[in-house]
């Protein structure tokens, strides 16, 4: 395959991820705002917003980085926000702030396999770095 076409398919895989983390956040918005008008809904709430529309924000601010060591440290904050926000989800679940709260099974799947994404771009590039 040609430098050239290799280079183009990362980019295309890139701007899928950041899609999926966009959708992923309006998952969250819509869910957000199912939640009770409760002290712990709104609190759970308003973390759930924060960390996974942190998560897409972040994972699109690695995208433009500056060097490795940047990318690596916005990468390193995206998957910190995705595991937070997985988190709050599970406390949905438990507290049954959502029922049922298998509507949330889905939405907890997509939390895993994003999880695993950037861990794997993170064990990815820091090999690269020591193989420099």
């Amino acid at each position: 395959m040609s430098e050239k076409k290799e280079n183009r398919e990362n980019n295309q895989k890139k701007f899928d991820l950041q899609e999926r983390f966009i959708d992923y956040a309006v998952r969250i918005i819509n869910v957000s705002e199912q939640l009770p008008e409760t002290k712990a809904g709104k609190h759970v709430s308003f973390q759930l917003l924060r960390s996974s529309t942190s998560t897409a924000a972040n994972y699109g601010e690695a995208q433009g980085a500056e060097s490795r060591s940047d990318f690596i440290h916005k990468l390193k904050i995206a998957l910190k926000e995705m595991r937070e926000t997985e988190v709050w989800l599970k406390i949905l679940v438990k507290a049954q702030l959502i029922i049922p709260s298998a509507k949330l099974s889905p939405l907890l799947q997509e939390t895993d396999e994003l999880i695993s994404i950037l861990f794997r771009q993170l064990a990815d590039t820091a090999k690269k770095k020591n193989e420099k």
